[in-house]
């Protein structure tokens, strides 16, 4: 079968050997696959990723990966199962589009889908799928809706882990991929009003497509000026007394870019009392000032990824239309498209969501 390789820290499309299921898996065929940042990042740092997942005791991409043989990309997908491995339970028939947590459940313990030697990602034709872990596609939903339930389930988990309610102030600040799902998932629940800021024009135009209620160019202004309009004591004898008398509103800042730099501008810029939702993944070495971070009394919470309850949350907000994923979804290609796609993904009034289609 066709695929995407990474092989040299690059990507060839070439032929790989035809998947065969096991006990407790299906055979899918691949309908769509979005293109995620960590793949960007996978694609010439998988090495250094897999350091972290070691120093981290397992966080992250799964050990046992050899980087320096092949691997097939593509963990946010849409799928159709062609057959059944022996001793199946067969809930879904043959022909049932799925979607899934992009893990595979073995023997010996659980295979990260995309990031892995042994089983391919949806850069490629057909992928082995857990059986138990299958989630059916609601009709009506498009391939295409359906596989950016993995992207936007990033965002759905970083809002439950926040403080972000009605008596929040709510600040997004990147609006790539991550930041939108925070914004859609925000809006999910009825909250807001949503401040987003971003350098991109086109970005900042999605981030309001999306519910942002107010958008904000950091080279003109920052968007941290009005936390005291948004109803967030500054001083700290206004938290004093908003404190005594039950009023006043958190700041709950969403970092969505992952770049170094970024953590440090706002904890200078947030108010006192505030939490920082720590969603964008920076692969270098960054630094923040304790002290200023103490003196604050500011709140850290760094997330990862989902539970699956939060996956299938995402699915049905999808499928019931609160969370609308097409404005993301900015290109489609297919297998021969991947390399040019991962070099177009680096233009942000160009690209947000490139989705790669293997039957083109």
């Amino acid at each position: 079968m066709r695929a995407v390789v990474r092989r040299n820290k690059q990507l060839v499309c070439a032929e790989i050997e035809d998947l065969t299921p096991g006990p407790g898996q299906v055979l899918a065929k691949t309908l769509c696959c979005g293109i995620c940042g960590s793949d960007l990042h996978a694609l010439h740092s998988f090495e250094h990723m897999l350091e972290l997942g070691q120093r981290s005791g397992g966080g992250g991409v799964g050990g046992g990966i050899d980087p320096s043989a092949d691997i097939v990309f593509g963990h946010e997908f849409c799928a159709e199962i062609l057959d059944h491995g022996p001793g199946s339970a067969k809930a879904l028939k043959a022909g049932a589009r799925v979607v899934t947590v992009p893990v595979m459940m073995t023997a010996t313990g659980v295979d990260t889908i995309g990031y892995s030697n042994r089983y391919p990602g949806g850069f490629a034709e057909r992928m082995l799928l857990s059986e138990p872990l299958l989630l059916e596609v609601p009709n009506g939903l498009s391939a295409t809706q359906a596989a950016m339930t993995e992207p936007f389930a990033v965002g759905e988990h970083a809002v439950a882990q926040s403080a972000a309610g009605p008596d929040a102030a709510l600040l997004v600040v990147g609006c790539g991929p991550v930041g939108l799902a925070v914004i859609a998932a925000l809006k999910s629940r009825g909250l807001g009003p949503i401040v987003a800021a971003d350098f991109s024009p086109a970005r900042r135009a999605l981030a309001e497509v999306m519910g942002a209620d107010e958008v904000i160019d950091p080279a003109v202004q920052s968007p941290h000026v009005g936390w005291s309009a948004r109803g967030v004591p500054t001083t700290f004898a206004e938290r004093a007394m908003a404190q005594m008398s039950g009023t006043g509103k958190r700041a709950v800042v969403f970092e969505c870019v992952g770049v170094p730099g970024v953590l440090q501008s706002i904890v200078e810029g947030v108010p006192g009392g505030a939490q920082i939702i720590v969603a964008g993944v920076c692969m270098a070495t960054d630094s923040i000032e304790p002290s200023l971070c103490i003196n604050k009394q500011l709140d850290f919470r760094f997330v990862l990824g989902y539970s699956p309850q939060e996956f299938a949350a995402t699915l049905h907000n999808i499928a019931e239309g609160r969370i609308d994923v097409r404005p993301a979804i900015t290109d489609t290609v297919g297998l021969q498209g991947v390399a040019g796609a991962f070099a177009a993904l680096a233009d942000p009034e160009r690209q947000c969501k490139i989705v790669v289609d293997p039957s083109i």
